[in-house]
């Protein structure tokens, strides 16, 4: 659906501009995380001397100008480029998302001033964060190019990533690894929690690129 909605974008400025900030908020929230992750996984204190929160504000602010200028431009318009305001208006509250939970990471980072290790769960906790950096990546540029193609094949590549979440975090509830403290368990379950919601958005916006707007956030049918 969103390739044929560029030629609109591109043809009315306030559509356009509102299309260009779903862009930067991408690549803000993307930025936060990759921090967040850092303090939470790399930082032994409880120290956060970054601006995650004036981000996350910037990232509110840009959603509320993504509003304003679609309303604004269907006001004009009128119904006729309805699905192209409803689409963006979707993608942009899925980005917005991301942005409250890589917040819930750096309010756990504050909480938890140990390095978060994953004990058993490691590698498998390795594996989640290097998929979801990469995601926010080829979701930008499947958004951005409208490449049908390219996001079936990130949407199929990246299938396994909140049932791995899912597994681990019940591992943790079960009791699995007898080694891990009560708080590390506690925080390693939130963490993963809020990975597969990153990631669940991430994927809502790539299969706005595949699926018409009454299955944005639906597995494609042509993965089965």
């Amino acid at each position: 659906m969103l390739r044929q909605l560029l030629s609109i974008f591109k043809k009315d400025t306030l559509m356009d501009l509102a299309y260009q900030r779903s862009f930067l908020m991408l690549d803000i929230t993307r930025d936060m995380f990759i921090r967040a992750k850092s303090i939470l996984r790399h930082t032994d204190h409880d120290r956060v001397d970054i601006d995650i929160y004036n981000r996350d504000v910037e990232v509110n602010r840009y959603e509320r100008e993504v509003r304003r200028n679609v309303f604004n431009h269907l006001a004009v318009s009128g119904t006729e480029k309805l699905p192209s305001g409803l689409v963006l208006v979707s993608i942009i509250i899925d980005i917005e998302r991301i942005g409250d939970y890589t917040k819930n990471i750096v309010e756990l980072a504050k909480n938890y001033p140990p390095m978060l290790n994953g004990g058993r769960y490691e590698k498998d906790l390795e594996r989640v964060e290097a998929a979801l950096e990469d995601s926010f990546v080829r979701t930008k540029n499947c958004f951005q190019r409208a490449d049908k193609e390219a996001a079936q094949a990130l949407l199929k590549e990246y299938e396994w990533v909140s049932r791995l979440c899912d597994q681990c975090l019940f591992g943790l509830i079960k009791g699995q690894d007898k080694l891990i403290s009560s708080s590390n368990a506690v925080s390693l379950a939130l963490y993963f929690r809020w990975l597969k919601r990153i990631h669940s958005h991430l994927r809502n916006i790539t299969t706005s690129v595949v699926n018409p707007f009454d299955r944005i956030g639906f597995k494609p049918k042509q993965l089965g």
